[in-house]
């Protein structure tokens, strides 16, 4: 074999490779995009506010710190796309559904976290992203975090007249 056609032949092999790591990472994306949405689904009836302040109606109550995390990889073809379009500037479509998914994944930890303690309130929510860069690889981690209002279920304090 010549020189030439070896050079075609391995390039050939990395675009074959590119587009099935690409077809295969969209469709498991789209499948943990619905898994997503189903767990929101489970979970609407827990409210998330950025609020600070606690509403007056709220002050009675046991309050609780929830948090979730999650540390996640953005797929090669990811890296690659992004590692690509970052030299020339711009939007990064692809880092932004990797970012989406999980920001989305660590709010509904947090919220299974409240569900857990009893809460269907949480405020003062906050969010931190760290990346990581290990070698080749990028990875981050989601945190958030907030504070979980549970009411307390009191006791009828009326007394009851007995004949």
């Amino acid at each position: 074999m010549d020189i030439i056609t070896e050079f075609i032949m391995q390039i050939t092999k990395i675009c074959v490779l590119m587009f099935i790591t690409y077809f295969i990472g969209s469709f498991i994306e789209r499948k943990y995009f619905s898994l997503i949405k189903k767990c929101e689904e489970n979970l609407k009836d827990i409210l998330v506010f950025s609020e600070k302040h606690v509403l007056k109606d709220l002050v009675s109550g046991e309050f609780y710190l929830v948090k979730g995390s999650i540390v996640s990889s953005g797929s090669y073809f990811k890296r690659q796309t992004a590692g690509l379009k970052s030299n020339f500037g711009g939007r990064l479509g692809s880092m932004e559904s990797f970012m989406d998914i999980g920001r989305r994944e660590a709010v509904l930890r947090m919220k299974e976290q409240a569900r857990i303690v009893g809460a269907n309130i949480v405020f003062n929510v906050r969010f931190e992203t760290v990346m990581i860069r290990r070698g080749k690889g990028l990875c981050a981690e989601f945190l958030v975090y907030g504070t979980a209002w549970k009411k307390i279920a009191r006791a009828d304090t009326k007394s009851t007249k007995t004949l």
